[in-house]
């Protein structure tokens, strides 16, 4: 069973974006951010200890500002496998959810100085289901048997898999008011990294038992098995730098993120590989005190805000994330073809003086591979659309509702050594992401 052993492929790290951002990071940390997607030249709201820091040297008044924000997120993640030389035209669909997203942002201003702080789940955020198994474990079980003699039609295949992954991250930094137009912060976030992943797979068969006065009692018998329960931590530091210039009614906002080391580690409490013919074994990848890259890109974010009137203003903005120089499990990010581009704007509008209306899109061009895309982990280019409002409850307190929707573009990769068969084979992979929040943002 020659080709079986390439199962082990298959368990490895599902990752679960919920959020806006690069291949591994998440920038909607804030309703505000859902309803306007383009916040990196903000100085109005304590939403910019995250998106703009330098700005907070600019919040309208001294005092302590803080906001508590929930968000929901739920996504899809689905392949469309075809391989027509092993009878297999299946769809597959996994779901990701995360109901409850919470973060907390906190600023205390005092003249020219600016102290903030901020928690939230900066990567991945929610857990992914295949209740169906995948395509890479039907096609390997069925080639690999077929070569057993085997058909296709002789035995039963049940499998699942289940992954979570959450950064946690704690930020810390100051900011300093050079002049009257422009600021400087610098800063750093702990990050620690938890996740999970559960998966079973059963390929079993019927055989005939012989009796000796004839005749034979079906059994059945396990030919493949595997189960595997793993956790893993890790921690990684982020620097953050930052800085904020005002030129009349334009705003120019522009914020670095150094690259985080992280490294998980796993916890291991089952792994069994089993194939029938040869000893019980482990998948490589998950035993127990392993370690695996799983770096935090640098990113790069500029954006410009311009009142057009004290009741309208637009902006627009740039990101960059430099994920082919981070760390990913058996070298990943080597077949990027470049980093994560994202495009971003935004326009708000007071209605009324309690009221904001907001809008904004965003674009993300990731540099993806057919070598980069896996059943288990793949990604795909997308456009964001976010709508919402502000709503002024009293003279101190904000609430915040947004909305963001994305549209995914297909991602088709047609190969011909389909999951190592040598055998002519698509898979059309496919994801729908909507994502709510609301928040409420005081100043004391």
């Amino acid at each position: 069973m020659r080709k079986i052993s390439l199962i082990s492929i298959a368990m490895l790290i599902v990752s679960i974006p919920t959020f806006a951002g690069g291949l591994l990071t998440n920038t909607n940390q804030h309703p505000a951010f859902l309803r306007m997607l383009s916040r990196g030249a903000n100085t109005t709201g304590v939403d910019a200890a995250l998106s703009n820091p330098a700005g907070l040297a600019f919040l309208p008044k001294d005092g302590f500002y803080t906001s508590l924000s929930i968000q929901s997120a739920f996504q899809t993640r689905n392949i469309d496998a075809s391989c027509e030389a092993l009878g297999l035209d299946k769809y597959y669909e996994g779901k990701a959810s995360a109901p409850v997203i919470p973060s907390v942002f906190a600023a205390y201003k005092k003249g020219d100085w600016t102290i903030s702080g901020f928690f939230g789940i900066t990567g991945g955020g929610g857990k992914a289901s295949f209740d169906d198994g995948l395509s890479m474990f039907d096609a390997m079980v069925i080639g690999g048997l077929g070569q057993q003699g085997i058909p296709g039609n002789a035995y039963s295949l049940n499998s699942y898999m289940d992954g979570k992954q959450y950064i946690y991250s704690v930020q810390l930094g100051l900011t300093y008011k050079i002049t009257d137009w422009l600021s400087a912060f610098a800063g750093g976030r702990m990050n620690y990294f938890t996740g999970g992943y559960k998966g079973a797979l059963n390929a079993s068969a019927a055989v005939n038992l012989p009796l000796p006065a004839g005749g034979a009692i079906p059994v059945g018998t396990e030919l493949i098995g595997i189960d595997l329960d793993c956790s893993q931590t890790g921690w990684g530091f982020t620097p953050v730098i930052g800085l904020d210039a005002k030129f009349g009614k334009l705003t120019i906002g522009a914020k670095y993120e150094f690259k985080a080391n992280l490294n998980i580690e796993n916890n291991t409490k089952l792994n069994s590989l089993r194939m029938v013919g040869a000893p019980e074994s482990e998948l490589e990848a998950y035993k127990h005190g392993v370690n695996t890259p799983n770096d935090i890109p640098a990113m790069l974010s500029v954006a410009a805000a311009y009142e057009f009137l004290p009741v309208l203003r637009a902006s627009v903005e740039y990101h960059f994330y430099d994920d082919k120089n981070a760390g990913m499990a058996d070298g990943k990010q080597k077949y990027l073809t470049k980093g994560t581009n994202e495009y971003l704007a935004g326009i708000e509008w007071d209605v009324i003086k309690r009221l904001t209306l907001s809008g904004g899109i965003q674009f993300t061009d990731y540099g993806l591979s057919d070598n980069y895309q896996t059943d288990t982990s793949f990604s795909c280019d997308s456009y964001s659309l976010g709508i919402g409002a502000k709503l002024q409850l009293s003279e101190r307190a904000d609430l915040n509702v947004g909305y963001m929707w994305t549209n995914y573009e297909d991602y088709t990769k047609t190969t011909q050594n389909y999951n190592g068969l040598g055998l002519p084979g698509t898979n059309v992979y496919s994801r729908t992401n909507k994502v709510f929040g609301l928040s409420i943002d005081y100043r004391f």
